[in-house]
């Protein structure tokens, strides 16, 4: 099914409030129920100055039918890195640390971000920075994954830790765009 574009030019906005609060009180006073979608169409049809819809959709001007568009937007995240996002607060803070291995892995990229590419961090470093991106106490474990992920090196003294140049896949690209949209970074 397609859906035609009709646009409405409302003039006075509390004009077309109250006009559209005025009808659907009265259809409720007459049917005890809620307008039909068909009805409530014709509704606001007539509190924009109109017959019904359908003299509405004869005075807009012609446009192209856009394709139907499912009620539930579909995400471009996948399930696993919108599982991700959600171990995220809203400021940008890991708060949990997801159950599932593909989402963690995933998580861990967003953590990645947070480091200076080509600069040499101490072990205390590395942790004041874990430390400020999580809320729940463990920056070891994620030290440790960030390196066992190879996203981060160390010498083997633990004196020297770099991020590395990893490329992120589709999937994590499309997570960190998310986080940075939700944080505004």
């Amino acid at each position: 099914m397609t859906r035609t574009v009709i646009p409405m030019t409302v003039p006075d906005l509390s004009g077309f409030a109250r006009s559209l609060r005025r009808s659907l009180t009265e259809h409720l006073a007459q049917h005890a129920a809620l307008p039909t979608h068909q009805a409530l169409l014709n509704h606001i049809a007539r509190a924009a100055g109109q017959r019904n819809l359908q003299a509405l959709q004869a005075q807009a001007p012609r446009r192209a039918a856009l394709p139907h568009v499912p009620s539930k937007a579909a995400s471009p995240l996948s399930a696993a890195a919108t599982k991700a996002l959600g171990s995220f607060d809203q400021s940008g803070r890991m708060s949990r640390w997801p159950h599932k291995y593909s989402v963690q892995r995933l998580a861990l990229w967003v953590l990645w971000m947070q480091f200076e590419s080509r600069r040499v961090y101490t072990e205390r470093e590395v942790n004041a920075v874990l430390k400020a991106w999580h809320t729940w106490g463990d920056h070891v474990t994620l030290r440790r994954e960030l390196i066992n992920d190879r996203l981060l090196t160390r010498k083997s003294d633990g004196s020297q830790y770099r991020k590395l140049p990893a490329r992120p896949d589709e999937e994590a690209r499309a997570l960190m765009a998310a986080w940075r949209a939700r944080t505004g970074a």
